[in-house]
């Protein structure tokens, strides 16, 4: 597959509409748990992107059927199974993979993955998702693959050593096929977290506590078919918030799902970006002040990432480029992942005014005119801040290796193409 490239001309203002896609991180572990039900199942507002066709991919590999019925609407019926030497290749191109391990085990007692892959961002542990299997009843060997055996899933009283998102969403599906109760405690409590559990409650799952961090599983619950909407991706609002503000653009976010977005309103008014809600539409005025906040006493405040309800790590890179175009000083504060930063270096190259003090932490002093450059995209979120730099910068900049963007945000240049902007992509798409 030829590799991917962005040829931006930035500095046009942008003004529409825009509808997010559905959420990406919604959608990998649903996609994973409709491998639990033997019934068929639909899921709509499915984003087309890179990582949901990988794993589409992967879950044919083991027996299911999965076809799309419209571009983002998706049948599976996993009507029989089998436990099998999942294909590296597919595995190695997306850290959803490991998201395999609970509904696998559930139905096949068994399953053998290779070491997942995904964005370079920093050492992404696995213990907890072995620790949270473990307890409920799983053998785990890690040699060159990892594997789980559990002939019997058993309810357990189970306390997450991280409130890890993917490590609650594998023992939420396992714990909804154990017998007996599980307590998943210090459970990860994000919105696709929830969709998960939304989902697992439609096929009949026995759950309470959703949207919390103590979540309790009644299992082995009879479960049948079911259609499931997939709820709008929060972190692509956001990045549409970025957006707008850096561009001094006005834009009408519709059905953005606006009852998940009261951190990242939050995070964006301390740019001095406000947004205004009509209904489940979020409205970004073009008139915004662009004024970093101080804090109380006139202290340089600090913008930091921490696990849900809290201003989500995924959008601390697209943060750092709003709020070069923002007037005052702000420390950006990255506590989950040590090497997302690391990509601010293009963004000094363009112009900003940027000190990254250590893997965790830069100081960002604006607002700064940015020039077109040359980039290369290292993962999902950062490639998304490098195209929101080019938009709204001086002159054309280039962003090589977009298909990180493309697992991420789908067919983003057209969409934001219909808004004004000048995004060429190479090679075009052929439909």
């Amino acid at each position: 597959m030829a590799p991917i490239q962005y040829i931006v001309e930035g500095g046009h203002r942008l003004s529409g509409s825009i509808e997010p896609s559905g959420n990406k991180n919604s959608a990998l572990p649903i996609i994973a748990a409709a491998l639990l039900t033997e019934h068929p199942v639909t899921l709509e507002n499915v984003p087309r992107i890179r990582d949901t066709e990988t794993l589409v991919e992967l879950i044919r590999s083991v027996g299911a059927s999965a076809e799309w019925r419209a571009r983002n609407t998706l049948h599976i019926h996993a009507k029989s199974i089998r436990a099998a030497d999942l294909d590296p290749e597919l595995c190695i191109r997306i850290r959803a993979s490991i998201l395999l391990a609970g509904p696998l085990l559930a139905r096949c007692g068994e399953v053998m993955l290779p070491p997942p892959g995904g964005d370079v961002i920093g050492r992404r542990r696995l213990d907890t998702h072995v620790l949270a299997l473990e307890q409920l009843g799983a053998k785990v060997t890690a040699t060159d693959r990892l594997e789980f055996r559990a002939p019997k899933l058993t309810g357990a009283d189970v306390f997450l050593d991280e409130p890890s998102v993917t490590a609650t969403e594998n023992a939420l599906v396992a714990a909804v096929a154990a017998d007996g109760v599980t307590y998943l405690r210090n459970a990860a409590s994000e919105p696709h977290v929830q969709d998960l559990a939304n989902f697992l409650v439609a096929l009949g799952a026995k759950i309470e506590g959703i949207g919390t961090n103590t979540v309790v599983v009644h299992g082995q619950a009879a479960l049948g078919a079911a259609t499931y909407c997939i709820q709008p991706d929060h972190i692509e609002v956001g990045s549409l918030i970025g957006l707008a503000a850096v561009t001094r653009s006005p834009l009408r976010i519709v059905r953005a799902g606006v009852e998940h977005l009261r951190s990242i309103r939050m995070g964006f008014e301390r740019l001095g970006i406000v947004c205004r809600v009509e209904g489940d539409d979020l409205i970004v005025p073009s008139n915004q002040t662009l004024k970093i906040q101080d804090d109380f006493g006139g202290h340089v405040p600090k913008l930091e990432d921490q696990p849900w309800p809290a201003f989500p790590a995924d959008l601390m890179s697209i943060a750092i480029v709003t709020a070069t175009q923002c007037e005052g000083v702000i420390l950006m504060f990255e506590k989950m992942f040590e090497s997302r930063m690391f990509f601010v270096d293009k963004l000094i190259a363009m112009g900003a005014r940027i000190v990254l003090c250590d893997p965790h932490r830069a100081i960002i002093a604006g607002p700064s005119r940015l020039r077109g450059a040359s980039m290369i995209s290292p993962d999902i979120r950062a490639g998304m801040a490098m195209l929101l730099a080019a938009v709204c910068a001086e002159g054309t900049s280039t962003i090589n290796n977009a298909d990180q963007i493309e697992r991420g945000y789908e067919r983003i240049e057209e969409r934001l193409n219909a808004l004004g902007a000048k995004i060429k992509r190479v090679p075009e798409r052929k439909s």
